[in-house]
């Protein structure tokens, strides 16, 4: 079979799925360029709300292709960051669907998107200087901000690697799902579901808000940057419907 980035778009959910088995998921060059485009493919679809990331099974995802890492300079770098670098910007709501190992540039991949939960035989694991090798594609700033200084020294400088426990008490994943990866996946759709039955417009907009609140410190700016797409959302023609129905269910409780 070949190996290939499988997208499906259901549901309002775009399915996105690191599929190649034989060398547990590891990213090349052709493979990330895929994922950054099923990841546009997902942004430009207005009947997608939300996208999950996910590895064939056994693994998530085992980092990027040996070989084609001992032949990158700088621009083979990139073109391998190409692909969750696209996860992380995103508009969209992202979900890492984590069911095995998340590696070097697949823990990246689980770190770019917005939540991760995972399965019971998850495990995060940095790995790079394991192979004598300098962290890459913002992992070190990731991994402090999800889970902090300390558990990021513990898991970049000391090799520590986290299995679906602890990375939930690391913070790094909001939940452990139990069961096999079917089961995983519906809990993704089922979290993402709030997020398919929200306006689009007003979805991207908060997330936007998301990202640029997380940087500042005092909450009057944070008040600032929400104020104007809270006014654009409340003109828009979406709350007004939800709102008329709202209050209809209201009137007509007993």
């Amino acid at each position: 079979m070949t190996d290939s980035i499988v997208s499906e778009h259901s549901g309002g959910v775009a399915l996105i799925t690191v599929d190649a088995p034989g060398s547990r998921n590891a990213l090349t060059l052709d493979l990330s360029a895929q994922l950054a485009a099923a990841v546009g493919a997902a942004e430009r679809d207005e009947s997608v709300h939300a996208v999950v990331v996910t590895g064939t099974p056994p693994a998530f995802c085992a980092g990027a292709d040996l070989s084609a890492l001992a032949e990158a300079g700088e621009a083979g770098l990139r073109a391998i960051y190409k692909g969750f670098l696209a996860v992380a910007r995103c508009t969209l709501p992202t979900i890492a669907a984590v069911g095995g190992a998340a590696v070097g540039a697949g823990l990246n991949l689980a770190l770019a998107a917005d939540v991760r939960l995972a399965g019971p035989r998850a495990r995060f694991v940095a790995r790079f200087l394991e192979l004598g090798l300098h962290p890459g594609g913002g992992m070190t700033w990731m991994t402090q901000r999800l889970a902090g200084p300390q558990q990021a020294a513990a898991m970049t400088l000391f090799g520590q690697a986290l299995d679906a426990e602890g990375a939930v008490r690391a913070g790094l994943a909001l939940r452990v799902v139990d069961g096999d990866h079917d089961d995983l996946l519906a809990a993704a759709r089922d979290l993402a579901h709030a997020a398919v039955t929200a306006p689009r417009e007003v979805l991207i907009a908060t997330k936007r808000s998301l990202r640029t609140t997380a940087d500042l410190g005092r909450h009057s700016d944070a008040v600032d940057v929400e104020i104007a797409p809270q006014l654009a959302s409340l003109a828009s023609p979406e709350f007004a419907e939800r709102l008329s129905l709202m209050r209809n269910r209201i009137r007509s409780r007993p």
